[in-house]
């Protein structure tokens, strides 16, 4: 098994632990989207407290990547997904948090 697909199991178990019902296929396509930065520790992790993160998942992720507008929208759905994933949860691995994210907005296609 490469790294990568340790990397996507992990991120598949870690999803089913919180309870979260997300597709294998579209995991896999998220983490793949998201290169080399899976395997660097802070990088690899969302911060649901930090208000640069939260902008930077916005204007990065939402907004260049998934090509949605500014709007109150997306600060809701980002909290949304840290309720998700558990405020309190230090480990919001950034593959499971975008793939949350594009299934709120079903986006899925950005990734077909």
């Amino acid at each position: 098994m490469s790294k990568f697909d340790e990397k996507v199991a992990m991120y598949a178990a870690n999803a089913k632990e919180l309870g979260l019902s997300i597709s294998t296929d579209l995991l896999t396509k998220v983490t793949k989207g998201l290169g080399p930065s899976i395997y660097l520790g802070d990088a690899s992790l969302v911060s649901g407290g930090d208000a640069e993160e939260k902008a930077r998942v916005k204007n990065n992720f939402l907004i260049k990547k998934l090509g949605l507008t500014d709007g109150p929208e997306l600060d809701a759905a980002i909290d949304e997904a840290v309720d998700k994933m558990g405020s309190s949860n230090r480990n919001k691995h950034r593959a499971i948090f975008y793939t949350l994210l594009v299934m709120k907005f079903k986006k899925e296609s950005v990734y077909a």
